[in-house]
């Protein structure tokens, strides 16, 4: 089977655009394709994704699970359970593992929860 070659019709809207209005079209065209998806991973997540992000910064998996539902309760999760934790280490001079111990004994929410108002 032989493809019809229609090259010619299928790139007649740009013919007549520069290198670098070519470029600047390529650009434009990738960000109509992967601004929904940074939207979509923005203001979407999971407790499963926050578990695993936290178990990267170091923090113990018992402890994960822990911070990811206080993140919940406090309506924090669009702020990422990571971002909970970075903060309470920057704020308190902590490592991750020390700030989400912390946090799971129940120290600095309130603290949390105003910083992101």
């Amino acid at each position: 089977m032989k493809r019809a070659d229609d090259f010619e019709q299928r790139r007649q809207h740009i013919a007549n655009l520069t290198d670098e209005e070519l470029y600047n079209r390529f650009w434009e065209l990738t960000a109509q394709v992967v601004d929904p998806l940074l939207e979509l991973g923005r203001k979407n997540t999971t407790p499963s994704v926050e578990r695993a992000v936290l178990l990267r910064m170091g923090v113990s998996s018992m402890d994960t699970q822990k911070v990811v539902e206080g993140c919940m309760d406090r309506g924090l999760m669009g702020h990422g359970a990571g971002h909970v934790v970075y903060k309470v280490m920057k704020a308190h001079d902590l490592s991750a593992k020390e700030a989400a111990e912390k946090l799971v004994a129940g120290e600095y929410w309130d603290e949390v929860v105003a910083s992101f108002k």
